[in-house]
C-alpha cells in the first residue's frame, strides 16, 4: 500500500509539473504574441518603417478628429487565437524577405507591392473584411451622414454583395502600379 501511495504522489506532482510547464509556456507565448503585435515591434524593421509606415503616419487610421488609432496588427492580425497563431506563422515569409534583403530598399518594395497588396485583399475578401469589421459596424453607420455613393454601397455590406476591401482598398497604403481592386479575386466567401 505505501508503495501505491509513493506512485501515485509521484504521478500527481509529474502532472502538475507539466500543467505548470505547460501554463508557463503558454503565458510566455502570449507575451511574444502580444509584443509581436506592437506598432513598435512592426516598424523595427527598415523595410516596414520606410515603406508602409510612413504610408500609414498620416492616413486616418494614424491621426484623426477622435484620437482612435488602428495599428498594423488591428488590420493584419485576425483578432481571434487560431487566426492570430496562422498569421504568425504565415509572417515567417516577412522574415524571410527581411532576412534575404528582398524588400530591403524603396525600388525592391515597390517590385514586390503588388504581390503583397494581392495577398492581404485576398485574405480580407475571405474573412468578409473582418479586420475591418472588429473596429466598424455597419449597422452603426448613419447613412445620412455618407454621400449617396456612400450609403448605396454600405447597403451592399449588409446584403453580403460586398465587403470593405472592395471598395476601401488603398485606405492606409498607397495603391500598388498595376493593381486591381480586390472585388476581381476569386475567394470562397464571395
Amino acid at each position: 500500500m505505501h508503495l501505491k501511495t509513493r506512485q501515485r504522489k509521484r504521478w500527481v506532482l509529474f502532472a502538475l509539473f507539466f500543467i505548470l510547464l505547460g501554463g508557463l509556456i503558454f503565458a510566455g507565448g502570449k507575451v511574444i504574441i502580444d509584443q509581436t503585435n506592437t506598432l513598435s515591434f512592426c516598424i523595427s524593421c527598415h523595410e516596414m518603417k520606410s515603406n508602409n509606415y510612413n504610408e500609414y503616419k498620416d492616413t486616418v487610421h494614424a491621426k484623426n478628429r477622435t484620437g482612435v488609432k488602428a495599428t498594423c496588427a488591428d488590420c493584419h492580425v485576425p483578432h481571434d487565437f487560431v487566426g492570430t497563431l496562422v498569421r504568425k506563422l504565415e509572417a515567417s515569409n516577412d522574415l524571410y524577405k527581411h532576412f534575404t534583403g528582398a524588400i530591403d530598399t524603396p525600388e525592391k518594395f515597390e517590385s514586390h507591392r503588388l504581390e503583397l497588396a494581392k495577398r492581404v485583399w485576398k485574405h480580407m475578401k475571405s474573412t468578409n473584411s473582418q479586420e475591418c469589421r472588429n473596429c466598424h459596424d455597419v449597422s452603426a453607420m448613419d447613412p445620412e451622414l455618407q454621400g449617396k455613393t456612400a450609403q448605396k454601397q454600405h447597403k451592399k455590406l449588409l446584403t453580403g454583395e460586398k465587403t470593405c476591401i472592395d471598395c476601401h482598398y488603398g485606405i492606409a497604403h498607397k495603391e500598388p502600379a498595376g493593381g486591381h481592386a480586390p472585388e476581381d479575386f476569386e475567394t470562397d466567401a464571395h
